[in-house]
């Protein structure tokens, strides 16, 4: 898009004012303000985070980044957001797991061919952070291997797809309850690890900081720690190392 309009200016079918309204940094909607360029400045679109976002918000937001054409991906929309923005963009695909609505090109395609992403969750109640994670991951181009529900409370689970982890690039690791599984992935990789602490237990868990305590507190090597239930945060960065991985360029 850049050179496009670069080029435009040196062919004189673009003035410098047209070619500088084009290239501004962002477009201001009154209530939010769309960074249109940071797909070339950081290889990523802007990511809109639903919660707290009116239907109308979301709603013109999404507008303004499908018109540019850019990848439209929303974290934490309810359903009933859902429904009304799915009836103004029937072309935008919603999953209600993971409370993820997005939006790409059809002619857009996945540039991550040779790696992939292992997202490995310890239970079934975990699984809305640990798709929050694959979708994000998958919508931002990388490719992701779902190892669901191998805890520790039966290490066997684990272990039957322990070639599948290792021969990812990078593992994220979803776990709630005493979040032990991080430490063990960690010990058996050698790769980097995104441990995501979930808030599923019972009181003692106190809404996943004994998870976040004891992934902090890891002593496997390896492993970074993202917040609780930030299924998208270690996606984004699991996608970073994915694409650095296999020297993609995606800024340009």
């Amino acid at each position: 898009m850049l050179e496009d309009i670069l080029q435009q200016v040196k062919a004189g079918t673009l003035t410098v004012k047209e070619a500088s309204k084009k290239l501004g940094s962002y477009e201001n909607l009154g209530f939010a303000k769309i960074d249109h360029q940071r797909q070339q400045r950081t290889g990523f679109p802007e990511i809109i985070y639903g919660e707290g976002k009116t239907i109308e918000q979301l709603s013109t937001i999404i507008e303004a980044i499908k018109q540019k054409k850019n990848t439209v991906l929303a974290t934490r929309i309810s359903e009933q957001k859902a429904t009304a923005i799915l009836e103004r963009f029937p072309s935008c695909v919603y999953d209600a797991c993971s409370q993820i609505l997005f939006w790409k090109e059809e002619k857009e395609e996945k540039k991550t061919k040779d790696g992939y992403i292992a997202i490995i969750c310890a239970g079934t109640s975990d699984l809305k952070v640990a798709e929050e994670a694959a979708i994000t991951a998958e919508v931002l181009g990388s490719q992701v291997h779902r190892i669901y529900d191998v805890g520790v409370a039966g290490l066997h689970r684990l272990l039957d797809n322990l070639e599948e982890i290792q021969g990812a690039t990078v593992s994220v690791v979803v776990a709630g309850m005493e979040g032990a599984l991080a430490s063990v992935v960690g010990g058996l990789v050698a790769h980097p690890v995104l441990a995501v602490p979930t808030s599923v237990g019972y009181g003692a868990n106190f809404q996943g900081l004994s998870a976040l305590l004891a992934m902090l507190n890891s002593c496997s090597s390896g492993i970074s720690v993202v917040n609780i239930d930030n299924g998208f945060g270690a996606a984004y960065n699991a996608v970073m190392i994915d694409r650095l991985a296999y020297s993609h360029d995606y800024a340009k």
